[in-house]
């Protein structure tokens, strides 16, 4: 019964597992602290097979820990103590898996833990708490049905602990990350675990006892100890044979005799002499014996299995004796046994004999005496002869030895007569052989013409591109009514978008020809300039009059609110001073508001009260007359000043200021002043911001690192800019846009965001900015999308995505419209190094000609950054020298035809690096939690995420910072922990030279005081006070909010009652709407009195919204809703809104999007949940902000983002972050993670070799597009100082042209040909797009579209569902985990898992593939002399090294090597198992792993893809099924997939098949074609359904 409800319990577990998982990146570059924990039972089950050897299983695992490694990751194995009882039955696992847990303590730094029993252990139940894993990796199969249902007990309960999983199933990798399936934790799983009960039988208890027992008998005979493998061999036969022997006295058996059995151990004896003497590189030329053990040998293998693992247990706990444990993953090699059996079974009994070799005889004699030795009590024979019996051992009934695969032909390459081959890589080719002229594979290259003359096609017709093809609904060219309409209402909407951003700050931009920006001399002023500054001063008086007498109107009312309510008052007096222009009248104000502060402060401390906020106001006031109002305080003022200090309890600055008054006890805050302004103050301390304006600048006065952008942009220099969001980076980049409009209207600078949301917010801001007349046609903002564009060549600031601006630089003759770019501006440029898309960056940075600026929050290599840019400039400031010189060039020609004459402006080529690491406003943490029905909020100090190991090998990160009272903070606690501190009174505030009798204590003051701290607190580590160090970080976790929890509980309280309201209230409005819908149906007459009372019931009481309705008044709010009228969830959307609630995410329209942001921005809504949609670069500052829950999107990247919204620089003094349900080591984990660095992704594949080409070809300017490929082949960050990336790089680009060459995309000239057009039409769905065309080029597609009958030009449902059938199998590969398809279950409406192609269709993909695997095997055989042979011969994660002399003394030796095995780019460890050449494309980790390049870099289409355990991976068949049932409800229930995911998943189908429908009308002179109508018919309907 209990076996039963196991099994039932696991199946609907993973039914429910099924629903939630997720295929994602599992590692960013930022992971030193993301710490997760891998189960070393799954690693062993997804390596271990059957015909895996010993040392490649061990090269396997340490590959795959490797992987990890490299990529930064931390992590731990856990090996369970129950788990090992599970293995009993499949001794070859037990004794692997001992193995691997020895190897990996002793021979790895990887922290291995097998001292919890199970999941359910007290001891891993605080572990998992104290540590808190990002996941826990774990397999969902097992050996048995029983180890099955423990991992999915073991994955349900580590769920239920909060903590995610990751598959083992689908892990994949590649050169920067690793991707699974990850299932998030979840809270609903009731968990049991079903104890695991094994017999112990007398069998094991003896040989456990023959063990020992040997052992000590071995121990006494070397008590020097000895090498693992010659222990471990000697103890295992001794205790085998007495154990067998035993056996056969007690039972009969037709197993191995006695005898046979010692002939097998002596050939075992002496296969582990070979491994002492034979290096890798002979071991891996080995004969491949595909011969199997016979019947009669299995059952003492496997209880010699049993006894090496019950050797590898006892000897783990011999620590006195003195072990070689070096070679643990190389204890056995069972080809090598296999080639000695085999060899003195039938080759030596047939007449070979071989001299074994005098060292090698030697040794085994000794170890085959040492093993009769401790056997005294039975007689197992001498060394010699090794067989004394005939037994055969090996199996004869199939071949002995492994035939070759069909061999890799050939490496000859086709020639290319190419100048831009030459050049880049011309040195690599002369290395290569190339074939003649009249060599069969040159003469029989493919040609197209005899498709094309069959079908009426031009196969290599010029195709529109993504440009042409992008929807244009209206722009400025637009003549019709109705366009300009569009263009106008578009353009207004982007002002009020804009406004939303940065309020009313339209400028008109005049066009200067020969004028600088920047005045350089002064020059007498004119009549009319002398009238107009005399008019402005007049003014200004004035304004000031009008200001002093609102003053005065105002100024009794607000001192007697200040009386009343003090807070209240003090908020009315700062928003009469920042509407305030004059400086006297301000003045005035603060005088006044510090007398009636003052007096309030009195009459506090007269009342015994302990306010504080009310001396705050009152040092407030002083700071900011001395600060801004020094030059109008007289004597009297000053007197003023300082017996308000004196009340304060601040007598040392009293005295600073005047003579010494009399001091009253009563009125004192009670601490010194520096404390009191660090602790209370620390948001109104004052910035050392610049008070010389700017002429370049309007509306603020720039910072200095802001002015060295705007010196970048005035010296048309490039720059990498790095500084925390919100701090005013983006203003160069606005800048720059104003100085390419005022230069000409020729000029154009080019705005790259990541998404296209950032698109429509910079399109908003610029037409908020700028305005400027311009010619007929010209505009001066245009977009590039690729769902739609507008005036996108005829703008002067066009605001694009990376992959449009790619197209538009990579298309030949859009060249003139390119050399009109006069920078380029690349915001979130940290996006190089994304998953998706960073390779499009990485183009676009190379191939540009002008300056640019790199706008990132979060990068922590700038300068590897800068450096890589800095190469590329230098290469452009080359090769335009060398193309204003070519006569081809089109430079000059254009320079003499402009007709605007430029501003002369000196071409830089240099890349600055401006850093700035200082948010304007603090951020404080906070961490929310319930206890006891109770909403707790504590303040989380940034040291409390610190450990010391973590400073120890990473220092302090570099963005953790300290508001001033957790400096505060920070000193008491490392007062209190080290009371003999040396340097306890310097450090003292009072103390401390910056603020030692300073009234005013600035931001800076308070930062250098943070940075003591920090260096005092390493300084700890290094004095040895390392305990100190962890207890003053642990004790500063929680301290005292000084807004008490009372505040923050009773202001929850009032959220949630208002949130209660507006359940109450929807609840309502369900209940009448329904009640009243009746009895409208039965009686119309009441309709108009059920239309009043529900106007009335939806109508919002003030009391139950977020909503501040002063923000925007009605006409703006209409207008802004109106853009949603025809969106979705525009009801849902409009409805939270006016209840001030808003939500954003990524599967919302962008219209949705940006009404939410502005209505946010606008302050209508005050409350927005979000997703990681407001990482990147949505300006949607907010005072707090909350992440709640955790989840494997919330990492330090987006974590460092999100928060970076919070505290409006302008609006809020700080900002708050506050994290609720999320686990405190994840918190910690969050605050001190690094940014991540940069990294290059591989840059190349086939088709971007083929559109390089094809620019090269057919562009305008040949010195131009020569120049931008080679850019893009020279210049990658993968290979950037990496010599090996290099020639690796430039070999892939050969064989990719090679391959393009024969399938005949290119010529022999290396011009484009064939089906060129198509395939780099979509270039981004490779390798679906190349066999795409195979399809079309083999008719298949012509035998699949027939119409229902003949001349119609309609297609059948059943055509069209095959042919999205094909097209899903092409082009919408989603791959489920194989445990989808054990867990079926009946679905709705979905078939789920995607059928597999028609047959005809299979074979061309099976065409495909081997052309692949041949030119791509060239392609590795090439590169492998890249290899570093020495890493080659060692395991990659301990580097234990298998090289050494050569055994070439031995003719046995040699007689087993095979001199025909090719195995020139397999991994000689790989090579154990029988890996050559040939099978590159079907085993794991086979390349040699030191080339920088593996199988996935081969575009290869599977047709089947299977994991580690030999099990399917089905398609998710989500194309095929909307076709069919077009719900997206359906999509979501069945197919696993969000309604936001499946929504842009079938988006982006719908696109594909409309993009190739267009592609093959081009191409097709015959409108009436059956494969152009039936695309075209299958176009509409998916579109409709969609």
């Amino acid at each position: 019964m209990e076996k039963i409800l196991t099994g039932i319990f696991t199946k609907c577990f993973l039914f429910y597992l099924m629903e939630i998982f997720q295929y994602v990146r599992l590692l960013n570059d930022f992971v030193e602290s993301d710490f997760f924990v891998i189960d070393g039972d799954s690693v062993l089950l997804k390596y271990l097979c059957k015909k895996r050897q010993y040392l490649p299983f061990f090269y396997l695992v340490e590959c795959f820990l490797l992987d990890f490694t490299q990529k930064g990751a931390k992590y731990v194995i856990v090996f369970f103590k129950d788990v090992e009882q599970m293995y009993f039955s499949y001794p070859n696992f037990l004794f692997h898996r001992t193995a691997l847990i020895q190897h990996l303590k002793c021979n790895t730094d990887i922290v291995i833990h097998t001292e919890f029993s199970n999941c359910f252990s007290p001891e891993w139940l605080i572990f998992l708490k104290e540590s808190y894993p990002y996941f826990v990796i774990i397999s969902d199969i097992g050996l048995t049905s029983l180890q099955e249902d423990y991992l999915h007990i073991f994955i349900a309960h580590t769920l239920s602990k909060k903590i995610s999983i990751v598959l083992t199933s689908g892990l994949e990798s590649d050169a920067f990350t690793v991707y699974g399936y990850y299932v998030q934790n979840v809270y609903e799983h009731r968990l049991f675990f079903q104890q695991v009960n094994c017999n112990t039988s007398y069998l094991w208890i003896l040989t456990r006892k023959n063990v020992c027992r040997t052992i000590l008998l071995l121990k006494h005979l070397w008590p020097e100890g000895a090498d693992i493998r010659c222990i471990v061999c000697v103890l295992t036969c001794i205790v085998g044979l007495k154990m067998y022997s035993n056996m056969l006295e007690n039972e009969k058996s037709e197993s191995l005799t006695l005898e046979e059995a010692a002939d097998l151990c002596r050939l075992q004896c002496l296969s582990v002499v070979f491994l002492l003497h034979l290096p890798l590189s002979q071991r891996a030329r080995i004969r491949i014996i595909n011969s199997c053990w016979t019947k009669q040998v299995l059952p003492f293998i496997i209880m010699q299995q049993h006894c090496d693992y019950f050797v590898l247990k006892q000897l783990n706990d011999e620590s006195d004796w003195k072990l070689d444990l070096t070679h643990l993953p190389d204890l056995r090699d069972n080809s090598l046994l296999k080639n000695l059996s085999h060899y003195y079974e039938i080759e030596y009994c047939s007449g070979l004999h071989f001299e074994l070799g005098k060292e090698i005889k030697c040794e085994y004699q000794y170890l085959w005496n040492t093993v009769t030795k401790l056997a005294s009590s039975c007689d197992f024979g001498d060394a010699f002869p090794v067989r004394t019996t005939s037994q055969l051992f090996l199996e004869q009934k199939q071949m002995v030895f492994k035939e070759s695969k069909e061999e890799i032909p050939s490496i000859g390459l086709i020639p290319v007569k190419s100048d831009l081959v030459e050049d880049y890589a011309g040195a690599v080719l002369a290395d290569l052989p190339i074939l003649s002229s009249n060599n069969p594979a040159v003469t029989s290259l493919i040609k197209q013409t005899e498709f094309d003359e069959l079908r009426h096609w031009h196969s290599g017709k010029p195709l529109s591109d993504d440009y042409d093809r992008t929807k244009c609904s209206n722009d400025a060219k637009s003549k019709g009514p109705k366009e300009r309409r569009g263009i106008q209402k578009l353009q207004s909407y982007y002002r009020l978008y804009g406004r939303s951003l940065e309020g009313n700050i339209s400028k008109t931009i005049v066009t200067q020809v020969d004028v600088p920006l920047v005045p350089t001399s002064t020059k007498t002023k004119s009549k009319a300039e002398i009238i107009a500054e005399e008019n402005q001063k007049r003014l200004e008086a004035k304004e000031e009059k009008k200001e002093q007498e609102q003053w005065s109107a105002l100024s009794v009312s607000i001192e007697r609110e200040i009386k009343e309510n003090f807070t209240c008052g003090i908020n009315k007096l700062e928003n009469f001073l920042k509407t305030c222009q004059s400086n006297s009248v301000k003045f005035t104000a603060e005088m006044a508001g510090l007398n009636v502060c003052l007096e309030v402060w009195k009459e506090h401390c007269r009342n015994q009260g302990i306010d504080l906020s009310i001396a705050v106001q009152v040092m407030r006031r002083i700071h900011i007359l001395l600060e801004k109002h020094q030059e109008l305080l007289k004597k009297p003022h000053v007197q003023k000043l300082s017996r308000c200090l004196k009340y304060l309890g601040f007598e040392n600055l009293a005295c600073s200021l005047s003579n010494p008054l009399k001091m009253y006890a009563k009125y004192t805050t009670e601490m010194g002043a520096a404390r009191f302004q660090l602790q209370y103050m620390g948001c109104y301390l004052f910035r050392e911001e610049r008070k010389d304006p700017d002429p370049r600048v309007q509306h603020f006065i720039p910072d200095t690192w802001q002015r060295e952008l705007l010196d970048v942009v005035d010296n048309n220099e490039s720059a990498v800019i790095v500084a925390p969001t919100s701090s005013g980076k983006t203003y160069a980049s606005f800048y720059c846009m104003e100085k390419v409009l005022k230069e000409s209207n020729e000029g154009v600078v080019v705005y790259v965001s990541p998404t296209k949301a950032l698109v429509n917010q910079v399109m908003g801001t610029i037409y908020n900015r700028f305005t400027k007349t311009l010619p007929h046609g010209l505009v001066v903002g245009g977009t590039f999308t690729r769902d739609y564009r507008h005036d996108t060549l005829n703008c002067q600031i066009l605001v694009t995505v990376p992959q449009c601006l790619e197209i538009l630089l990579l298309s030949p003759h859009r060249q003139d419209w390119v050399k009109r770019i006069r920078y380029v501006i690349f915001d979130e440029v940290h996006c190089l190094g994304g998953e998706i898309g960073a390779e499009v960056w990485e183009h676009l940075l190379v191939m540009i000609r002008c300056p640019f600026l790199a706008l990132s929050a979060t990068i922590s290599n700038p300068e590897h950054l800068t450096e890589w840019l800095q190469s590329v400039k230098r290469y452009w400031q080359l090769a335009e020298s060398t193309i204003e010189e070519s006569p081809g060039s089109s430079t000059t020609a254009r320079k003499c035809t402009r007709k605007q004459k430029l501003q002369k402006t000196k071409k830089s080529y240099r890349v600055r690096l401006v850093l700035h690491g200082e948010r304007y406003n603090d951020l404080e943490k906070y961490v929310c939690s319930l206890k006891d029905n109770d909403f707790i909020i504590d303040h989380y100090h940034p040291c409390a995420a610190l450990t010391v190991s973590h400073i120890e090998n990473y220092g302090l990160p570099l963005d953790i910072a300290f508001s001033p009272r957790e400096s505060i903070q920070l000193y008491d606690m490392m007062a209190k922990v080290w009371e003999e501190w040396p340097r306890l009174q310097e450090l003292d505030p009072e103390e401390f030279t910056s603020f030692k009798n300073k009234i005013v204590i600035t931001k800076a003051d308070a930062k250098n005081y943070e940075q003591e701290l920090k260096k005092e607190l390493i300084n700890w580590i290094i004095l040895g006070q390392r305990e100190k160090v962890t207890k003053n970080v642990r004790r500063n976790a929680y301290l005292k909010v000084e807004k008490s929890k009372e505040y923050f509980v009773s202001n929850f309280n009032y959220k949630k009652n208002t949130l209660l309201k507006l359940y109450v209230l929807y609840s309502n409005l369900k209940k009448e709407s329904s009640t009243k819908l009746e009895r409208m149906i039965l009686n119309l007459n009441k309709k108009q009195d059920l239309k009043k009372r529900l106007e009335k019931l939806t109508k919002v009481p003030p009391d139950s919204t977020y909503a501040n309705s002063k923000a925007v008044d009605k006409e703006t709010l209409m207008e802004i809703f109106h853009r949603i009228r025809f969106q979705r969830k525009s009801f849902l959307l409009r409805m939270l809104a006016q209840k001030g609630i808003g939500y954003h995410h990524a599967s919302m329209s962008y219209k949705e999007r940006q009404v939410v942001e502005m209505l946010f921005r606008m302050g209508y809504i005050r409350v927005v949940t979000a997703t990681g949609s407001l990482a990147l670069g949505i300006n949607m500052p907010c005072k707090s902000v909350v992440f709640t829950e955790d989840s494997v999107y919330l990492d330090a990247l987006n974590y460092r983002q999100m928060s970076g919204r919070a505290g409006r620089r302008g609006q809020d003094m700080i900002g708050s972050v506050f994290f609720y349900d999320i686990p405190l080591p994840k918190v910690e984990k969050l605050i001190k993670s690094n940014v991540p660095q940069l990294k290059g992704q591989f840059p190349l594949s086939i088709s971007l070799v083929l559109r390089l080409m094809l620019l090269a070809a057919k562009a305008d300017d040949k010195a131009d597009a020569r120049a931008k490929v080679l850019s893009v082949l020279k210049h990658s960050l993968l290979s950037f100082k990496q010599k090996q990336n290099t020639e690796m790089l430039k070999v892939y680009f050969i064989f990719s042209l090679q391959f393009l060459v024969k399938e005949g995309y290119l010529d022999q000239e290396g011009n484009a040909m064939g089906f060129t057009g198509l395939v780099t039409h979509l270039y981004y769905h490779e390798p679906s797009n190349f066999i795409l065309v195979s399809f079309l080029v083999k008719g298949l597609f012509h035998k699949l579209c027939q119409p229902v009958e003949n001349g119609s030009t309609v297609f059948s449902e059943d055509v069209m569902e095959k042919l999205v059938l094909v097209l899903a199998n092409l082009f919408g590969r989603r791959y489920l985990p194989a445990c989808a398809t054990k867990f079926r279950r009946t679905f709705c409406q979905s078939k789920v898992f995607l059928e597999d192609l028609p047959e005809e269709f299979a074979a061309a993909v099976h065409e495909y593939n081997c052309k692949i695997k041949k030119n791509f095997g060239c392609f590795l055989l090439t590169v492998a002399k890249l290899a570093d042979m020495e890493q080659e011969y060692q395991l990659p994660l301990s580097r234990i090294d298998f090289t050494h002399k050569e055994c070439d003394n031995s003719e046995l030796t040699s007689h087993l090597m095979n001199s025909t095995k090719s195995i020139a780019s397999v991994s000689p460890f790989t090579c154990l198992s029988g890996t050559i050449d040939q099978d590159l494309f079907d085993a794991e980790n086979a390349v040699l792993r030191t080339i920088g390049v593996n199988v996935r870099n081969a575009p290869l289409c599977w047709l089947e893809k299977y994991d580690n355990q030999g099990r399917r991976m089905p398609l998710n068949a989500y194309a095929l099924d909307f076709f069919k049932h077009g719900s997206l409800i359906a999509l979501t229930t069945d197919n696993w997939l969000n309604e936001g995911d499946a929504y842009n998943l079938l988006k982006d189908f719908s696109l594909l098949i409309k993009a190739i429908g267009t592609s093959l009308g081009e191409l097709c002179d015959d409108p009436n074609d059956n494969v152009v109508l039936a695309f075209q018919q299958l176009s509409e309907s998916y579109s409709a359904k969609l």
